[in-house]
């Protein structure tokens, strides 16, 4: 393992646990909204004069952008101070939840939501540095535990809460719902946070930002225009194209920059390492969930958008419970151990989805989402305790970004995955090419979907094997 400089302190700062209701809201608001939109885009299709294939970008681009960003401002955190960006960055979120919700046009829709991404870079990017510098390790998997469950809860409550908005009001509010709890979050922020923490004083590798994000939107419009045109058709194999020379110029870079964008010697603490695949993967299967338990509600077994919703809600209401649990044991046993058995409890969840059925009773489905939901809040916080722990002190920013990073490749990576096979799967099923649900032929649906969650049960079962890798590579005396 590399020489590190100690990440711990042994107690809690002044306004310890108030700073992290501030920091956990925006974890909270930042995730949701990569996922509440995907429940209004039928209504804002309609209303916008928008096809759906174009609507999609409201949540291609807000993805898209974090994800480039992610990196930048994790690395502006370290040099001028991680409170000062997040700080700004609460701003810009608020900024862009107010155009995005105006309903003006999808071009104004599609502004707004790129400023919420900066926005959401700014904070996600900086909130597990400023959680690891404020409390002290006999509280940190507590405090884990809570920003873990907030951005878990916000990955996955966003369908289920956007439902129970639209039931009621126009789809812009699921946009300024962020308005009054983001108000309350930067004026408690501005109370209790210190100005700022330790800053580096190193500069910025332009070279390392350009290539990645270059990457990161050449990879993904690639992915998701292949979605939409063909894979094989020329604009896709450009942005491939792109995307794999960006990536060895981004290796390239990062390997001689004096300060680089990404430490790639992160890479090296194999704790670190191991706890940040696992984070992907997790993440990449529970949007298998996300995007394909809709359509199993309202479209297979004819529920309504507010029946759904309070069915979907049930797992972000667990995770609020089973998050701090997990941080709970997280601070009382091993950390690995803890976050292991979260993933063995959740691919058990995995392996039950399968056997969902047109005639299942509605009570089954609860029974699997609780019992994925204790999985998941057991896994989140002890894995993020671990991976925060044993990075330098000076590279707490570059680890933070790294961390909300993985979860946003997962939940791109599992939108576009969940989706190609779901769609895979009914077109074995039909004989035919099918991209949408099919209203006469529900058991062509279940087939793809046995078929998706059968995927999904192998990746969850990866992200156990890296995460008892990382059990046994953690030395418990980092974490102390």
């Amino acid at each position: 393992m590399m020489k590190k400089t100690p990440t711990t302190q042994t107690t809690t700062q002044k306004n310890g646990w108030w700073i992290l209701v501030s920091i956990g809201t925006f974890a909270f608001m930042s995730n949701l909204d990569a996922s509440i939109v995907n429940i209004a885009m039928p209504i804002m299709s309609k209303q916008l004069h928008v096809p759906m294939n174009e609507i999609e970008w409201v949540v291609s681009a807000y993805l898209i952008i974090l994800s480039a960003l992610l990196l930048f401002f994790g690395k502006l955190g370290d040099l001028y101070g991680k409170i000062k960006v997040f700080r700004i960055g609460t701003v810009v979120f608020i900024a862009g939840s107010f155009i995005s919700g105006l309903q003006i046009n999808f071009p104004w829709l599609l502004v707004g939501r790129a400023v919420q991404g900066i926005g959401a870079a700014m904070t996600l990017s900086n909130t597990y540095g400023i959680t690891t510098s404020t409390f002290g390790v006999k509280e940190r998997g507590r405090a884990m535990g809570f920003v873990g469950t907030f951005v878990a809860l916000g990955a996955i409550a966003g369908p289920g809460l956007g439902g129970l908005i639209l039931s009621q009001l126009s789809w812009g509010y699921i946009f300024w719902v962020n308005l009054p709890f983001g108000i309350f979050a930067i004026i408690l922020g501005a109370v209790v946070m210190p100005k700022n923490y330790q800053t580096t004083g190193k500069g910025i590798d332009w070279f390392g930002f350009l290539n990645f994000s270059l990457l990161i939107f050449g990879l993904f419009l690639g992915v998701f225009l292949g979605q939409e045109i063909g894979y094989t058709a020329p604009l896709p194999l450009i942005l491939f194209a792109i995307a794999i020379i960006t990536f060895w110029g981004f290796i390239h870079t990062e390997k001689r920059a004096k300060n680089p964008l990404m430490p790639l010697s992160l890479f090296k603490i194999k704790p670190f390492t191991y706890g940040l695949g696992a984070a992907v993967l997790i993440f990449l299967s529970n949007f298998f969930t996300v995007v394909i338990i809709p359509f199993y509600l309202e479209d297979a077994r004819g529920l309504s958008a507010g029946q759904a919703g309070a069915l979907l809600i049930i797992f972000p209401v667990i995770m609020v419970f089973a998050g701090p649990l997990g941080g709970w044991f997280a601070d009382h046993y091993s950390q690995a151990k803890v976050a292991t058995i979260g993933l063995a409890i959740v691919a058990f969840a995995q392996a039950l989805y399968y056997f969902l059925s047109l005639t299942s009773p509605i009570w089954v489905y609860v029974v699997i989402t609780v019992i994925m939901a204790i999985g998941t809040g057991l896994f989140q916080s002890p894995n993020s305790d671990i991976v925060m722990s044993v990075v330098p002190k000076d590279q707490l920013g570059s680890a933070g970004s790294l961390n909300a990073l993985a979860r946003n490749i997962g939940m791109i990576s599992g939108t576009a995955l969940s989706t190609s096979t779901l769609f895979v799967g009914m077109s074995l099923k039909a004989g035919f090419h099918i991209t949408t649900y099919l209203p006469s032929q529900p058991e062509t649906f279940i087939f793809g979907m046995h078929i998706a969650f059968a995927v999904s049960l192998v990746i969850i079962i990866g992200a156990f094997v890296l995460s008892v890798m990382q059990g046994k590579a953690v030395n418990p005396a980092d974490l102390k």
